[in-house]
């Protein structure tokens, strides 16, 4: 995670600069402890942040077990507002990107969000994920070592399970009904894949059974003001830079039911001149994924 520090190091490095922010999955207790006791800036968002949601988001960030920040009400604000206070510590990069929730990261770091706005809509983004999975019984699971093409082939012939993220060369995820997820995990062994393992997740993100949740986003989506970013924004439905909000407005919409393309953004990120990228928020997942992708 990026600490409060001094921003001339950042500066120094050369090329281009990506900064990318994590998704759901890499929350741990007592995340954003550093940067509350040391970098005011911090202090003040995340203390801002408790007052919009109506929750102790700090306490339970600093006190809470892992079972309290597996609730996906808590957990989509939490990562939210930890990856955006460490953001606040960094000098400006020249392209960001997020994985799932953290496009929402990206946005907001990258001035196309007010923090706040961003704040409200995660919030009502992880409520209206949390109604969809009660109602829809849908899962996960993540495919190793087969190609992306053989995950699609397979897929194609399963109704009710689509690829849901391109992670990197050899890791794909798929999602949808549970019983579909299970026999297009037997198929994909069978066609060579080395492992196909059931995720532990509340429902099938990623996929057009979160179109109920994407219908209920779509009221605050519309309510929400929007800005041209500082610099440009690598969406998950697109892999391609985003500028003008109506259209971040619209690929951030349509990311609920779509796969996330992250494999296809690090590489556009690449080809346009990124020679850096930083992981801004916990965890290292996104670190992890570039080096596999470069």
């Amino acid at each position: 995670m990026a600490k409060c520090r001094d921003k001339r190091l950042y500066q120094e490095l050369m090329g281009k600069t990506a900064y990318i922010f994590p998704g759901q999955g890499s929350q741990f207790p007592g995340m954003g402890k550093d940067l509350y006791d040391r970098c005011p800036g911090a202090k003040a968002l995340m203390d801002k942040a408790d007052a919009v949601l109506g929750f102790p988001l700090t306490q339970i960030l600093f006190e809470g077990s892992s079972d309290d920040l597996l609730q996906t009400r808590v957990t989509q604000p939490a990562i939210f507002v930890v990856s955006v206070a460490a953001a606040l510590e960094l000098p400006r990069p020249d392209m960001v990107a997020g994985h799932s929730l953290g496009e929402f990261s990206a946005l907001a770091a990258s001035g196309a969000l007010d923090f706040e706005d961003g704040l409200r809509l995660v919030a009502a983004r992880a409520e209206a994920m949390q109604r969809c999975c009660e109602s829809v019984s849908g899962t996960m699971a993540a495919v190793i070592a087969l190609p992306d093409e053989e995950v699609e082939r397979v897929c194609a012939g399963i109704p009710a399970v689509v690829p849901a993220n391109y992670n990197c060369p050899g890791q794909v995820v798929i999602s949808g009904e549970t019983e579909a997820v299970k026999a297009a995990c037997k198929a994909l062994k069978e066609a060579g894949a080395k492992r196909a393992l059931p995720l532990p997740v509340s429902g099938a993100f990623h996929s057009p059974l979160m179109e109920p949740a994407r219908e209920s986003l779509a009221e605050a989506i519309a309510r929400t003001p929007f800005r041209s970013p500082f610099c440009p924004i690598y969406q998950n439905v697109t892999a391609l830079p985003s500028s003008d909000p109506e259209t971040i407005r619209g690929n951030l919409l349509r990311q609920l039911t779509a796969p996330v393309r992250w494999t296809q953004s690090v590489r556009q990120m690449r080809r346009d001149g990124a020679e850096v990228f930083l992981e801004v928020g916990p965890g290292e997942v996104l670190t992890k994924l570039v080096q596999r992708i470069q």
